[in-house]
C-alpha cells in the first residue's frame, strides 16, 4: 500500500484518475501540474475526499526538487508531458524541454527525495514507429517518427540512467491510445474525445488520411490499475499497456456516431506529418510480470465515455 505519492500531471486526463484511486486507497498525494492542459476541477472529488496537496509548477522549474523533497514520497508517478504529436513537429524545442528536460528534473527530484520508485508514463505506439509485425512486443526496435516520440524515447533512457547510477527502482509504462472520461477534446485530445465532442455538437468530425489508420485503444481505468501495479511491483522494465487489438479510425467514427445518435459520414483531411499508420501493442509482458490485463471492452468504454461527455453539457 502506498502511503505518500507524487503525481506530476495530476490535473490531467490520466493523472486525475490516478489521484482519485490513490486517495481511495488512503494515500497522501502531492499533485504537480502547470495547468497548461490540466484542469483543477478534475481534482475536486479527490481534494474533498482525502489528503491532496496541489502545487502549480512547470516540471522544468528548478524548484521542483525542493517541493518533492519536502513531501518525501515513497513513489513518484511522472505523467506530466507535452503529449500532442503535431505540436511537437511545429515546436520540437518546447517538446524536448518538457518531455526530456522535464523528465530529468523529475527523476532527479525523485532520487533526492529518497523515493523508492519512479513510474514514468511514456508512449507505447509512438516510440516504436511504423512496425511491420503487429502486435508489437517490447523487444521491437525503436523507430520514432516524430519529435514527440524521440523525446519520449530519450526520457525513458534518462530514467534508466538514474536507476543504474543511483539505485532508485523504476518502471516505464507505454500505454497505447488511452481514452475515457475527462479526456480533453482540444488539440492534444485523442481521436475518441475529439470525435465524441464534435458529434455531440452536431458537427462532422474530420478523419485525417484514408480512415484505415489503426490504434490500440485502452480504457483509462485499466491504465490507472497498471500504474498502481507498477508502483507495487517495480522491476526496472518497460511494459506495453494495451489490448493487443487494432481498431481503425473509421470504425471508431461509426461506433461513436451510433452511440451519439448521429447520421452521415465524416469529413476527410490530408494525412498529418508524424502520424504512425498502424499501432497495436502486445500486453503479454505486463500480464506476466505485473498481473495486469485490460478488463474493459471497447464498446463498454466508448459508451461510458460518450455518457460522460453528454453529462457535461
Amino acid at each position: 500500500m502506498i502511503g505518500r505519492a507524487v503525481v506530476t500531471g495530476g490535473a490531467g486526463f490520466i493523472g486525475s484518475h490516478l489521484v482519485d484511486q490513490l486517495v481511495n486507497d488512503g494515500a497522501a498525494v502531492l499533485v504537480i501540474d502547470d495547468l497548461s492542459t490540466g484542469h483543477l476541477d478534475r481534482l475536486s472529488d479527490a481534494r474533498n475526499a482525502g489528503d491532496v496537496t496541489f502545487h502549480q509548477m512547470d516540471i522544468v522549474a528548478s524548484e521542483i526538487g525542493d517541493v518533492v523533497q519536502r513531501f518525501a514520497p515513497e513513489v513518484v508517478f511522472h505523467l506530466a508531458a507535452q503529449a500532442d504529436v503535431p505540436t511537437s513537429v511545429a515546436d520540437p524545442v518546447r517538446d524536448a524541454m518538457v518531455n526530456v528536460v522535464g523528465t530529468v528534473n523529475v527523476a532527479r527530484a525523485a532520487v533526492e527525495s529518497g523515493a523508492e520508485r519512479l513510474v514514468l508514463t511514456s508512449s507505447g505506439g509512438a516510440v516504436y514507429g511504423d512496425a511491420e509485425d503487429l502486435p508489437v512486443t517490447e523487444r521491437h526496435g525503436r523507430h520514432p517518427s516524430s519529435p514527440y516520440a524521440v523525446a519520449k524515447d530519450a526520457a525513458e533512457r534518462y530514467v534508466r540512467y538514474f536507476g543504474a547510477e543511483t539505485g532508485i527502482d523504476w518502471v516505464v509504462l507505454g500505454p497505447s491510445n488511452v481514452y475515457g472520461p475527462r479526456q480533453g477534446a482540444g488539440a492534444e485530445g485523442g481521436v475518441i474525445a475529439i470525435f465524441t465532442d464534435t458529434l455531440l455538437d452536431g458537427k462532422t468530425p474530420t478523419i485525417f488520411g484514408d480512415g484505415k489508420h489503426t490504434r490500440d485503444y485502452v480504457y483509462v481505468a485499466d491504465v490507472v490499475e497498471a500504474h498502481l501495479l507498477a508502483a507495487e511491483k517495480g522491476g526496472r522494465r518497460f511494459f506495453n499497456i494495451s489490448t493487443g487489438v487494432e481498431t481503425t479510425n473509421h470504425q471508431i467514427f461509426t461506433t461513436l456516431r451510433d452511440l451519439t445518435g448521429r447520421v452521415g459520414e465524416p469529413s476527410w483531411g490530408a494525412e498529418r506529418p508524424g502520424d504512425v499508420r498502424r499501432s497495436c501493442l502486445d500486453p503479454t509482458l505486463a500480464a506476466k510480470h505485473l498481473g495486469w490485463e485490460p478488463w474493459t471492452p471497447l464498446d463498454e468504454g466508448l459508451a461510458a465515455t460518450v455518457e460522460w461527455f453528454r453529462s457535461r453539457r
